[in-house]
């Protein structure tokens, strides 16, 4: 483990802006559908999402956001988010425990060097640890390779979304 240049930790209070900056790489000017588009649609989801962190982080079971800190410069180069969803069971799952995933960035200057599969790993030793077998996520071109290699495959399913722009 000391062979590894980050550390994974739970995120804390202290990180909430360095959160907002790395998440800011996944939401602002990409040509994702829900990317903010303008400075304003950018002010919103940044306030919107450190209220939400600093609501969530350390006092919210369902909700894990780790961050991957550098060892020695111990600055914090990348982060993921866990949310545990309960649902009805099927047969792929009877515990009806799903978790998604969201929001695993890292800066681009560390990319390549291992932060992102540090944080997925402890993400799904996360889930593991609460019995959660099913585990859901949005993939962009460049991380495919790394969800497969953790055993994720695309589910073939029809994803649809109902998005209403909010004032």
């Amino acid at each position: 483990m000391a062979d590894r240049p980050f550390n994974v930790r739970s995120a804390t209070l202290a990180d909430v802006a360095m959160l907002i900056e790395l998440r800011a790489h996944l939401l602002d000017g990409t040509d994702a559908s829900y990317s903010a588009r303008t400075p304003t649609e950018q002010a919103r989801w940044r306030a919107a999402y450190r209220s939400w962190l600093t609501g969530t982080l350390g006092t919210n079971d369902s909700v894990q956001v780790f961050a991957a800190e550098h060892r020695e410069s111990g600055q914090v180069v990348g982060c993921a988010t866990g949310i545990i969803d309960a649902r009805a069971p099927s047969s792929a799952n009877l515990n009806g425990l799903s978790g998604w995933v969201q929001s695993v960035v890292v800066a681009p200057q560390w990319r390549s060097r291992g932060a992102a599969r540090q944080l997925m790993q402890q993400l799904l030793r996360w889930f593991d640890n609460r019995e959660v077998t099913t585990v859901v996520l949005q993939a962009t071109a460049d991380s495919q390779g790394l969800y497969r290699a953790l055993g994720f495959e695309p589910s073939h399913e029809r994803l649809l979304i109902r998005q209403e722009a909010r004032g």
